[in-house]
């Protein structure tokens, strides 16, 4: 980990895209004033450590991780895929200390916030304090989507599901040039997310390639038709809502 100079909150390279809820300048002025810095991880680092109380909450720059939780027996539940925009370390920063993993897949570049001003966003600025429970309910709808899906998908609903869920939101961080979207996690990553195997995985998603709905190799995911792929899913092609960025 190393600390890097600042990019001002006003020149933020992801604060204009769709995929965020717009910001008023008194908002992007607080920001600057809630900032204390940014950080520069390489691939493989871990951010957030479960059962630890970081004093930091961050704000993904740029770059893709995991929330990963290990259980007793040594085996790991993937929770969620880390990418632009995301907020981590919230948990910690309520509850003491972190009930998850975060881990770097490539080199990120995050926002640093001092967990100990965090207090300040409610006692101030009401309308952060309450962008901060949307995030916080966003992540909810979502881990509930994800229990349904584990619950009542198969195998091949299941994949499908994940990868248009994640294709849905890198077009919408500006991510779908050339054909495609960078997805650089491992079919392991996924398999330990959906509650499969890595070799059911592996069958599923040449299933899903022959079919020609899914082309997924070198790191970049391709979906020609995604209508086709969520009638797979059971899911919708609406790309996601605007959500608060911090």
């Amino acid at each position: 980990m190393r600390m890097a100079p600042c990019i001002p909150c006003a020149a933020c390279p992801i604060r204009r895209l769709p995929a965020f809820v717009g910001m008023s300048a008194e908002e992007v002025e607080f920001m600057e004033r809630f900032k204390s810095g940014e950080l520069r991880v390489d691939s493989g680092t871990t951010v957030l450590m479960e059962g630890s109380n970081s004093p930091q909450l961050f704000t993904v720059l740029s770059g893709m991780g995991l929330r990963h939780k290990l259980l007793e027996n040594g085996r790991r539940q993937v929770v969620n895929f880390v990418l632009p925009g995301d907020f981590i370390g919230l948990q910690a920063g309520l509850l003491g200390e972190m009930k998850h993993t975060v881990e770097a897949v490539t080199p990120m570049a995050l926002c640093v916030f001092s967990r100990a001003d965090l207090w300040q966003v409610f006692r101030t600025q009401p309308e952060r304090a309450y962008d901060l429970t949307w995030i916080a309910a966003v992540e909810e709808h979502f881990l509930g989507e994800t229990v349904a899906t584990l619950g009542q998908r198969d195998a091949t609903q299941r994949i499908a599901w994940a990868l248009s869920k994640l294709y849905a939101r890198l077009i919408s961080l500006g991510l779908g040039k050339g054909g495609g979207v960078p997805l650089p996690y491992r079919q392991q990553d996924l398999a330990d997310a959906l509650g499969l195997s890595l070799v059911h995985t592996n069958k599923t998603l040449k299933r899903l390639g022959d079919r020609q709905l899914v082309q997924w190799r070198e790191g970049r995911l391709r979906i020609p038709d995604p209508a086709a792929l969520a009638e797979v899913a059971l899911t919708e092609t609406n790309p996601p809502a605007p959500r608060p960025l911090m």
